[in-house]
């Protein structure tokens, strides 16, 4: 079962909420990190990636940066810019977006149920994010991000979520990707103590997106009691920050994958390997006509079939039925990508790890697949989005997808709480 615990978020003032707020840290390129810090000093993408207020050269990884980040926090709780409940809460978080809704639970989440697989992961980690994220956590002594996890069957803990939003909300805003976020603070002890037990008999979570800021901060708890070998467990280092929302109400989005070269194969040689790994090729003019574009048509419309960027042309790759398959990973649009073509066509055995391929969230939409093959790669893939039945299939088996297997949306702001340890 699920172990929870309030706590006294370190949060914006609702005046300055709304500049303070911005995506997560991963979704930004470099350059994006550093025009929108640039062009608003007070987003929180200044703290999350800090390497933003050094010269380019500056190496990202080194001490001084994440010292930054800490700094930033200290600098912004003494001009007043956040401040600090004055009791243990739970937060109910509140996302709209194109009129669909989701509405979650931010509390304290416990590392051992991480660790003992309460609560699930699909994916591993890439061991360069999970190192940052590390260091960022452990020098600010803090839990900048939201990890997003997702809950089945908790008709009590829905019913309790809507009943928490019957008040008004310490904050209500239209972020900058146009959604609207809304935040109720719960401080009443009764209250409090009926949101602990009601999600404490939940049986297990699985983790949506924030992966590498779980693993991290389960490291850091781990140092942390290695260098208190008195810890008791109600040290905060021993919880991390996160947000769950009910499994019907996620929206999950395909992950594209671009890569940078054809592995010394020319495109014909390159279209002739794929039909031999059991695809039927088919040459189309656009993937989607433009007045589905508009209408933000972003995916193959069936399993089985991937979308292909080379050159100036698009492919649709339709796999044969031999090539299917039924157990609970192999039968992941992602897995049949990376099993039939990324691994042995492409030669990419590990893309956790490998620097030839990139990830392209899809919100992004197909345009920037076709953008990123004219600036900087050879080959992009779209693919039909993984879903939450899926994905609770696999970590109930105990298997992991392949990386970036979804992309859920809304993206979680982050900025709105901060969780120190």
């Amino acid at each position: 079962m699920i172990n929870i615990k309030p706590f006294k978020a370190l949060r914006p003032q609702p005046k300055y909420v709304e500049r303070v707020s911005s995506l997560p840290y991963d979704v930004y390129s470099q350059k994006e990190a550093r025009d929108l810090v640039l062009r608003n000093p007070m987003s929180f993408l200044k703290i999350v990636r800090p390497e933003t207020t050094f010269p380019k050269n500056t190496d990202m990884y080194s001490d001084k940066v994440y010292e930054k980040a800490r700094s930033l926090i200290d600098e912004n709780i003494k001009k007043g810019i956040f401040t600090v409940d004055d009791s243990e809460c739970y937060y109910i978080y509140r996302q709209i977006m194109n009129g669909r809704t989701q509405t979650g639970l931010v509390a304290c989440f416990a590392v051992d149920d991480y660790l003992n697989n309460v609560i699930k992961k699909h994916e591993y980690t890439r061991p360069e994010k999970e190192n940052d994220r590390t260091r960022h956590v452990d020098i600010c002594s803090a839990q900048t991000g939201l990890v997003f996890l997702a809950f089945q069957d908790g008709v009590d803990a829905k019913r309790i979520l809507e009943q928490a939003t019957h008040r008004e909300p310490i904050y209500d805003f239209v972020s900058h990707d146009n959604v609207r976020q809304i935040v109720w603070k719960i401080d009443d002890p009764e209250k409090v103590e009926k949101i602990t037990e009601t999600f404490g008999k939940i049986e297990n979570m699985y983790i949506a997106d924030g992966h590498h800021r779980c693993a991290s901060a389960a490291r850091v708890c781990q140092q942390r009691r290695q260098l208190k070998p008195d810890y008791d467990g109600s040290e905060e280092f021993n919880y991390f920050m996160a947000v769950s929302f009910p499994c019907d109400q996620l929206l999950v989005l395909p992950y594209y994958r671009v890569v940078k070269d054809l592995n010394g194969l020319r495109p014909k040689e390159f279209l002739q390997a794929i039909e031999n790994a059991g695809f039927r090729v088919k040459k189309v003019t656009r993937f989607f006509t433009a007045r589905e574009r508009r209408h933000g048509a972003n995916q193959p419309r069936s399993k089985g079939l991937i979308a292909m960027r080379l050159g100036n042309r698009w492919y649709g790759l339709r796999a044969k039925p031999e090539i299917l398959k039924e157990d609970a990973v192999g039968c992941l649009d992602v897995s049949l990508l990376q099993d039939n073509i990324l691994g042995p066509i492409l030669g990419i055995k590990d893309p956790r790890t490998d620097s030839r391929i990139d990830f392209v969230g899809g919100i992004r939409g197909m345009n920037e697949l076709e953008k990123r093959c004219r600036e900087d790669m050879k080959v992009a893939f779209a693919l039909y989005p993984t879903s939450m039945e899926e994905l609770i299939n696999v970590t109930n088996e105990g298997k992991v997808m392949p990386p970036k297997s979804t992309w859920f949306e809304p993206k979680l702001q982050s900025g709105l709480f901060i969780h120190k340890i």
